[in-house]
């Protein structure tokens, strides 16, 4: 196992396209282009999701998921449970109930709001010392991580708990198999809700907007729903490489507003900016805020797209 690093200077070609960025603005009927002075870094689609069903407004499934992985670091690190290793993994089902109370009043009829009633099924993978008794784990990952990060009401005596289901788990890390870089593009958003571009977030700089557009993507759909204007929402933003305003914005809120979607485009182009310097400024992303976004998803509490905008309607 070795680490190796290597970087190199990004193409210049790329970096002319972003540093002279054509901003398009309409004048008497007519676009005007004119120079803005970052673009997007790429080309792309980006999305941002949000829903009512949990006080961060994220998917249950991704928030439990979270609290898990972050009791077993917890556990590791406080030595709570001795003979945890940093190397490991979560996956919660949950049972959810559909309300469409609103589908007689919405424009666009969806698939509705989602209660989530209980936890279905718990799957916890992690590494550990040699010689532990498996019987051993499932018992204390069970009764010290999964038990006190998951509220009891949501466990039933029907619940499954696949822990450690492999067996062994000692070799672990980057020992044990590929690095994780841009390949846990679910962890880091939404758990599978929602809809994903396929651009990674780490390890890019906040010109590319597989980053920087999905955390202004989330903040708008964070916004849309804590204003109390629909209960679940997906942005999704299209970019140009070079062109600093996005090409598209579309809008879904699966049934669940009594607006129609070029009410709430209507308010999302009133509040807010959308080129790549706007989005830098009002999310302060030149600040060195990344360490944090590299466990536990990036659409937690502590970030400024976590925050939401008091909308002018």
């Amino acid at each position: 196992c070795a680490v190796l690093v290597c970087v190199e200077n990004q193409s210049k070609e790329i970096t002319q396209a972003v540093e002279h960025a054509h901003k398009t603005n309409q004048c008497n009927g007519n676009s005007v282009s004119q120079i803005d002075d970052v673009g997007a870094g790429d080309q792309g689609l980006m999305f941002g999701y949000a829903t009512d069903e949990s006080d961060t407004y994220m998917p249950m499934t991704a928030v439990f998921s979270h609290a898990i992985t972050s009791r077993l670091s917890e556990c590791r690190k406080k030595a709570i449970i001795p003979w945890l290793r940093p190397d490991g993994k979560s996956q919660v089902t949950v049972e959810y109930q559909h309300d469409i109370s609103l589908n007689g009043q919405s424009p666009e009829p969806g698939e509705g709001a989602l209660i989530p009633l209980r936890v279905h099924t718990i799957v916890v993978s992690v590494q550990t010392d040699p010689g532990i008794p498996l019987e051993e784990i499932r018992r204390v990952i069970k009764s010290v991580v999964i038990e006190p990060a998951i509220p009891s009401k949501y466990l039933d005596e029907n619940t499954i708990f696949h822990i450690q289901p492999s067996g062994s788990f000692v070799v672990g890390g980057p020992q044990s198999d590929s690095g994780l870089t841009g390949r846990k593009i679910i962890v880091d958003t939404y758990g599978g809700w929602g809809a994903h571009g396929g651009g990674c977030f780490s390890g890019k700089d906040y010109t590319k907007v597989d980053r920087s557009g999905a955390y202004a993507a989330r903040w708008i759909a964070l916004s849309l729903v804590y204003a109390g204007l629909c209960r679940r929402c997906l942005i999704q933003l299209s970019y140009a490489i070079g062109i600093a305003e996005p090409l598209a914005i579309n809008i879904n809120t699966y049934g669940t507003s009594v607006h129609p979607s070029s009410y709430l485009l209507n308010i999302i182009k009133r509040n807010f900016e959308l080129t790549p310097t706007a989005i830098v400024q009002q999310l302060d992303l030149k600040k060195p805020i990344y360490l944090k976004t590299a466990t536990f998803g990036h659409f937690k509490p502590g970030f400024n797209w976590e925050i939401p905008k008091k909308l002018h309607l």
